[in-house]
């Protein structure tokens, strides 16, 4: 009883640190928010100033890189941008001391304007008899009463009369007026000043002040740098695409009031483009100049209408085209976010606020993204979807809401792509679902995911109906346990059939020897049977057992879509009594097509010669990737690339007309049991055919193969099965003609698999080979020398064409 007291307490604040966190994370908000409001003075110049920054700084880089040091460069850029800034407004000045000028010879045009609308509005309107009504009522109503009048012989008094009073004030003098313009200019020239004197200093020390903010970040050091990158490539970015947005806006505006006729048209194109700097209101305030001179000029209203049409085509041109096409995802932030973004840091912080609004916010997104305490941030304000698709379908199945779960299903499957939602969206469901089924799930939740499931797979059956059999062998596909195993191989059935491959699906029941009598597969070529569980080698090898000894010859593969790797090898599908065994849908409808003898007729995948491959040859001899000089290069690249990915094995591979050459590599995979001994990158020279470089060069494309021996396209290769080769990762090498010449690739000999982030780099570095490649060609000064029996032949007029010499 003693122990159950004392642990009430530890229970019960336990029990409220939830509460107690969201307490102070709203204080530390509302501390936060009130030093942003209460310290504008400073933080507005602050901010400028590093936004400015950001603009400035790649131009004090470019200077030295042309050698000049960093202080006069930093004293050149803030010149030439203060002459700039000094012209622009010299010019703007000029135009609107022009347009004043003229603005008196346009009087009789907004008088004969306004008389016109007043006349217009005079007129008798449906609603002037309701009105005048109104106006009557109120006039009796707001009549104010009469002052008793005076009895005879009494003289009204004078005091009670009210006599009107004018105040006449005094004109100021020149030193008062002097003094009112330079107190009112006296805030914004402070601010200036010291938005100058910021900037100054953060382009002198930008490498100091970039060090302090790691070190005042912490924690990772690789973290904090991708972020500190992150955010300056955005916001970099961001700044680059408004301005070409800005002057596609501003260029045609002021050539359009120009051709419409319109005064000081250059100096309205100039106000546009600036003004598309402030979001949402800029656009809307630039609009207003042109349109009220536009009525002011012209006697009648065809200046006005063209100018109003001009604006709005510009803005539908601008928002919905060229926008989207320069911004695409340059800020990762979504439309919701920065309009509420834009509120939020007006009210802070005025009109400077809504300028630098959306740049504040993108600081905001990727401190959110690389801060795992502030990771609701990047929830909240950016534009990836907060569920990837399989968890936004299996939400949808469990708040029973089975309508949304289809339409984003044939969202996923639109255009026939309906075995790749099964394999990257209905198995992830059915796999979270039987994770849950244990843990968290209720009855009701089950029924739920279940019942949603049929009804998603019917919907997608009944839009991508099976095709006929035409007396090809029968697939059944066969549920091993679960409610969930049973819809997994009632998605594979219909894969199969989509792809060729007729094939039905049997619920899953308890074993025994009337429901196998009942499976009826005396038509079935191949049996596949679906599990869920991680352990399934009990029921497996039972199920397997009796399907033997009924129907010996039917193959029998196991979709074990959550098996650990223990299971995956041929070991164990022998033990199990298998004949195969697949965790992919893809892997699957390849198997049971090579069990159907549909499969590839040499084993494996040979790469296709492209059309256009003599153009492609041409491109190789004359690169300088055959010149020896080039080795070295390459040698480097891959040991560079082995050393960062952390593979056995990095080479650089150039495809000739029949071969694979290998031209530089680092690293040796190490030799599988019963092979003769590791393999170097010499060893790796083959025919074209047997090559996963050649498949690069066909598809123009970067591959990536996680697991060779589970993938039946390359499984059968011998080329790849003798030397080891389980993950394979190839970036083509383009020339500056587009021409894929080769690949930088990744091999090793256990499977491992590649992000969209390293995707990315590998790409990056292979452009970096050709571009080493180039410069050392140029500094080779002559052409690279080419094979003996290619010498014999020139080019001809005829591009890709060779003739005998």
């Amino acid at each position: 009883m003693r122990q159950m007291r004392a642990a009430l307490p530890i229970t019960a604040a336990s029990g409220a640190l939830p509460e107690l966190k969201l307490m102070i994370g709203l204080v530390t908000a509302a501390v936060i928010i009130a030093a942003l409001y209460y310290g504008r003075e400073i933080l507005v110049p602050l901010a400028l100033s590093v936004l400015l920054g950001f603009v400035l700084d790649p131009l004090v880089v470019r200077l030295k890189r042309w050698g000049l040091p960093r202080a006069p460069a930093v004293i050149v850029v803030v010149l030439f941008t203060l002459s700039l800034i000094g012209l622009g407004g010299l010019f703007l000045g000029n135009q609107v001391s022009t347009l004043s000028a003229q603005l008196p010879t346009y009087q009789s045009n907004i008088t004969t304007k306004l008389r016109g609308l007043r006349t217009d509005f005079a007129r008798p309107g449906v609603f002037d008899g309701v009105i005048k009504t109104f106006d009557t009522f109120k006039a009796e109503v707001d009549i104010a009463p009469q002052a008793p009048a005076a009895e005879p012989g009494q003289r009204r008094n004078a005091s009670t009369v009210p006599q009107r009073v004018v105040v006449e004030e005094r004109a100021p003098s020149a030193f008062s007026q002097a003094l009112g313009w330079l107190e009112a200019s006296s805030g914004p020239l402070a601010n200036a000043g010291i938005v100058l004197v910021f900037v100054v200093l953060i382009l002198l020390d930008r490498l100091d002040l970039r060090d302090r903010m790691l070190r005042l970040w912490g924690g990772s050091l690789h973290r904090s740098t991708d972020a500190m990158d992150e955010a300056g490539a955005r916001i970099s970015k961001y700044l680059t695409m408004q301005l070409v947005v800005n002057l596609s806006y501003g260029v045609p505006m002021g050539l359009g009031l120009w051709l419409i006729g319109v005064p000081g048209a250059l100096l309205w194109g100039a106000v546009a483009a600036v003004m598309r700097f402030v979001p949402y209101v800029g656009p809307m305030i630039s609009a207003i100049f042109p349109l009220v001179l536009a009525f002011a000029v012209d006697p009648g209203w065809s200046m006005v209408l063209w100018t109003l049409g001009l604006i709005v085509v510009l803005e539908m041109i601008s928002n919905n085209i060229v926008e989207p096409w320069l911004y695409g995802a340059s800020t990762g932030l979504s439309a919701i976010s920065l309009m509420v973004s834009a509120i939020f840091w007006t009210a802070l912080w005025g009109p400077v606020g809504l300028i630098m609004s959306t740049p504040l916010t993108v600081c905001l997104l990727v401190i959110g993204r690389y801060l795992p305490r502030l990771q609701f941030l990047d929830v909240l304000l950016g534009s990836q979807p907060a569920l990837d698709a399989p968890t936004r379908v299996y939400q949808r199945l469990l708040a029973d809401n089975v309508e949304e779960a289809i339409e984003l299903a044939t969202e996923q499957a639109v255009d026939g792509k309906v075995t790749p939602f099964y394999a990257e969206v209905g198995l992830p469901v059915l796999r979270m679902a039987s994770t849950d089924h244990a843990s968290v799930s209720t009855a009701e939740h089950r029924l739920r995911v279940v019942r949603g499931m049929e009804s998603l797979i019917e919907e997608l059956e009944e839009q991508y109906p099976l095709p006929e059999r035409h007396g090809l062998p029968l697939t059944v596909c066969i549920g091993g346990k679960w409610e969930v195993d049973t819809l997994a191989a009632r998605m594979l059935a219909h894969s199969l059939s989509l792809e060729g491959q007729p094939a039905e699906h049997r619920p899953a029941a308890t074993m025994s020897a009337d429901y196998i009598s009942r499976l009826d597969l005396a038509d079935a070529q191949t049996v596949c049977l679906s599990y869920f569980s991680r352990e399934p080698q009990v029921q497996a090898r039972h199920f397997c057992r009796r399907l033997r000894r009924r129907w010996p010859d039917v193959k029998i593969v196991l979709a074990l879509w959550n098996a650990p790797a223990e299971l995956l090898g041929e070991d164990a599908c022998k033990s199990l009594g298998a004949d195969a065994v697949v965790t992919s849908i893809s892997e699957a409808v390849v198997r049971v097509a090579s069990f159907a003898g549909a499969g590839l007729p040499e084993g494996f995948m040979a790469a296709v010669v492209p059309e256009t491959d003599a153009v492609r040859l041409h491109a190789v001899r004359t690169s300088g990737a055959l010149d020896v000089r080039a080795e070295p290069i390459f040698d480097t690249m891959a040991k560079r690339a082995a050393d960062i990915f952390d593979v056995s094995m990095a080479f650089v591979s150039v495809i000739e007309e029949n071969d694979q050459n290998v031209r530089g590599s680092h690293g040796v995979l190490a030799a599988a049991d019963g092979a003769s001994g590791d393999t170097v990158g010499r060893d790796l020279d083959m025919p074209r055919s047997l090559s996963l470089c050649g498949h690069v060069v066909a598809n123009s494309q970067t591959l990536v193969v996680p697991d060779v021996a589970r993938d039946l396209r390359f499984a059968g290769n011998p080329a790849l099965q003798s030397k080891g080769v389980r993950f394979y990762a190839g970036a083509p090498l383009r020339d500056a003609g587009g021409h894929v010449l080769g690949a930088l690739c990744l091999l090793d000999t256990r499977p491992r698999s590649l992000d969209q982030r390293e995707v990315r780099l590998l790409e990056a570095m292979a452009a970096d080979v050709m571009s080493a490649l180039r410069e050392a060609s140029r500094q080779w000064g002559e052409m690279a020398p080419v094979a003996a029996d290619d010498a014999l032949a020139t080019p001809s007029a005829t591009v890709g064409q060779l003739m005998p010499g």
